[in-house]
């Protein structure tokens, strides 16, 4: 039977019923029509479903049972009190007397579930930051150091370095389905021309960390995303700066993998290096069906920025057109993005690859870039993933002159550019990791990749690969702290086989609040 304030999984109760006639499940020839009719008119003690039902051949477990013999109890003792005792039969008191020793274990037990749970409210209600907003922390250190001398040069430049980088990241939601995220971060792995430290220590940034885009210790807020769905297939992210394709769609590689605070330390083992640009702009998120989602995006690299060249479409710009497939133990994602930037901005690897690979015509000349990329993971089991990603890349020069470009040893030639000059690059790499391995929450995996390859140019190609060969092995302290130990080689390092190989060596501490 359904006895008031009982527990239920599925649906709330209604309020008190005070005619049985009210249950439009319950009729008069049912075996227990007389006794739910006494127990409303005589005592108050049933409630019903919002849909005004009663659901009696639902099973009722011993606590349910309890916490409704406990409301009529209650309730007993407030008809006495208000001096209405007459309403209350002896041997209905002496029946619920008895049932009330015998349930006398379930009914403490409720009355402590209750007390810890009424004591853990008071505790939020005291310490909780906002009722609509969360806050996040994370925190940084890292002790790096490279082996190998500097490319272009005749001896290692580099030390052993500890640095750290702070984020606090607010995260409020005004309907529930909405979330706004705003940044603030500090940290100081770069030098005070914002270049990254591992990266100028060993002439290429093919060898920097994850998590180096810093603020040379400055407190700034480089990150502001508004997400709001407007139904259950679409929905819309806004943001005026420091929002990339990572933060508008989803980068089909493993949430393990990409996360810049506990996943693989190396910049290039990240992700896909198609997602690795944005500024500020918006993007439309369309879910075809529950398996398939297209994301459309445009974002301008300096939109707040009013002066020439600048702004949300007179600057640097990419957008981006991103078909996600979802099946029940991998994804699969086909990508194309287009992109602009002006002289002096040009950078279409996102910091990854060889000086020619980022800026092929040199940084003066204006460059406009199309890449096609594929990317995907399959979950062999719980323990054991695969993830890989790959790409073309198309550079078109934009303007003629005379330009300072990479000669893959370190150093620039002043070559001539002339407007329609093309180059060509591909990109890819293959990872396998191992969540849980040891123990909950570590994740040891390996990556094996090939930064971008300038194969054709009507400028300058490069004649030789460089490989990216990297371990790790994160170790979940707690819930709050990870360590990670990371060790990567460069073979080939800025495409030129005459570069010595870079060995890098991290060992990162990871604080989660």
């Amino acid at each position: 039977m359904k006895i008031a304030d009982a527990a239920d999984n599925n649906d709330s109760i209604q309020e008190q019923v005070n005619s049985v006639s009210q249950l439009s499940d319950v009729q008069p020839n049912d075996w227990a029509f007389q006794a739910l009719q006494s127990l409303i008119e005589r005592y108050g003690c049933i409630a019903g479903y919002p849909n005004g039902t009663y659901r009696g051949n639902r099973a009722l477990t011993r606590y349910e049972f309890a916490a409704g013999l406990n409301a009529c109890l209650n309730r007993i003792g407030e008809l006495i009190t208000t001096s209405t005792s007459e309403l209350v039969n002896k041997q209905d008191l002496a029946t619920l007397q008895q049932l009330q020793q015998e349930f006398a274990a379930e009914l403490t037990t409720l009355r402590g579930r209750v007390d810890v749970l009424e004591a853990r409210t008071a505790t939020l209600e005291q310490q909780q930051f906002s009722t609509t907003t969360k806050l996040n922390a994370q925190i940084i250190t890292a002790v790096s150091d490279t082996f190998g001398n500097r490319v272009g040069g005749d001896r290692d430049e580099s030390n052993v370095f500890f640095a750290t980088r702070g984020r606090l990241q607010l995260e409020s939601s005004f309907t529930g389905k909405d979330m706004l995220r705003v940044r603030l971060e500090f940290g100081n792995f770069t030098n005070p021309d914002g270049t990254s430290r591992i990266a100028a220590a060993t002439g290429t940034g093919m060898t920097r960390l994850n998590f180096d885009n810093d603020s040379n210790n400055t407190l700034i807020v480089p990150h502001i995303r508004y997400y709001f769905p407007v139904s259950d297939s679409l929905s819309f992210v806004v943001g005026p700066v420091g929002i990339g394709y990572n933060d508008i769609t989803e980068n089909v590689t493993p949430a393990t993998i990409a996360d810049d605070g506990n996943g693989i330390p190396s910049l290039f083992g990240k992700n896909s290096l198609l997602f690795e640009r944005g500024g500020g702009g918006g993007a439309v998120n369309w879910n075809i069906s529950k398996d398939l989602v297209l994301t459309l995006g445009y974002l301008a690299n300096s939109p707040n920025n009013p002066t020439p060249k600048n702004g949300l479409f007179d600057g640097g710009y990419n957008a981006l057109a991103h078909l996600v497939y979802h099946g029940n133990q991998a994804a699969i994602g086909v990508a194309y993005s287009h992109g602009y930037n002006p002289a002096g901005t040009v950078d279409i690897t996102g910091g990854r690859g060889s000086a020619l690979s980022i800026a092929p015509f040199g940084n003066r000349i204006a460059t406009s870039n199309d890449i096609v990329g594929v990317q995907g993971y399959y979950r062999f089991s719980p323990n054991f993933q695969i993830h890989a990603w790959g790409g073309y890349i198309w550079a078109t020069a934009e303007s003629s002159g005379l330009s300072d470009v990479s000669n893959g040893r370190g150093g620039t030639d002043s070559l001539l550019v002339n407007s329609g000059n093309t180059a060509n690059a591909w990109f890819g790499a293959v990872g396998l990791s191992f969540p849980d391995f040891g123990g909950r929450g570590n994740l040891p995996g390996i990556l094996v990749g090939i930064p971008p390859h300038v194969t054709n140019s009507d400028v300058r190609q490069e004649n030789d690969n460089a490989y990216h060969i990297e371990a790790f092995y994160r170790l979940r302290v707690n819930d709050n702290i990870s360590v990670t130990p990371g060790f990567w080689v460069i073979l080939n390092p800025e495409n030129n086989s005459n570069n010595d190989t870079q060995y890098v060596g991290v060992l990162r501490t990871t604080f989660d609040f």
